[in-house]
């Protein structure tokens, strides 16, 4: 796992975290952190050269090499996906429905749409937290089933549990995240957490 570390991104993540943080200050945060995230989670895309002509002469460019295809599971991930997608203009996205069943603590899913381009792509999926880390390693599964071959995982705070499970099962996808939390509670929820990034997203 990759940790983005920066003081901005501790800066905003400790009022992403705050319980006196309202909807509108969490979300603004959110954005913020996932803006300064794409940097480190894009920056080995390959590229290939291309010529460009200036106002004085011709010179070398760069072109991104494959297209950029931007996964959120939902509903969270709806989230990181506007701060990705200020940075990445150019990708398209797809989107993986999942829920935790609150007594089992598994994921269902319940709705998949993606790109055509998915298979030629570089994706990325995307969910705030990490947590059991089976909704994460079902939508890769997803997407790997639809082709799928270069993928990498962005989230927001992972549990140590959830990001062994994970690589258990895909090894192959690279993870980052903002900050690797303490453990998972009796519940599954991360600690300490933000509570339910969904929620206080969307005010709900």
């Amino acid at each position: 796992m990759t940790l983005v570390d920066h003081p901005i991104i501790r800066e905003r993540l400790t009022h992403i975290r705050s319980v006196d943080s309202a909807t509108a200050e969490f979300r603004y945060a959110l954005h913020d952190v996932a803006r300064l995230m794409t940097f480190e989670v894009t920056k080995d895309l390959e590229t290939t050269i291309i010529e460009v002509e200036t106002p004085l002469k011709k010179t070398d460019g760069y072109d991104l090499e494959r297209p950029i295809v931007l996964v959120p599971i939902l509903r969270a991930g709806v989230g990181m996906l506007n701060g990705f997608a200020e940075i990445l203009t150019e990708a398209s996205v797809g989107y993986i429905g999942l829920y935790r069943n609150e007594e089992t603590h598994q994921p269902h899913s319940y709705y998949c749409k993606l790109p055509a381009n998915i298979a030629e792509a570089e994706v990325i999926l995307i969910d705030p937290m990490l947590a059991t880390g089976g909704s994460a390693a079902d939508a890769a599964d997803e997407l790997k089933k639809a082709g799928a071959e270069r993928l990498r995982f962005a989230c927001l705070i992972a549990a140590p549990e959830g990001v062994a499970a994970f690589e258990e099962r895909h090894p192959d996808i690279p993870v980052f995240a903002a900050a690797l939390d303490e453990r998972l509670d009796e519940n599954a929820y991360i600690i300490p957490g933000l509570g339910d990034a969904g929620d206080r997203y969307f005010g709900t």
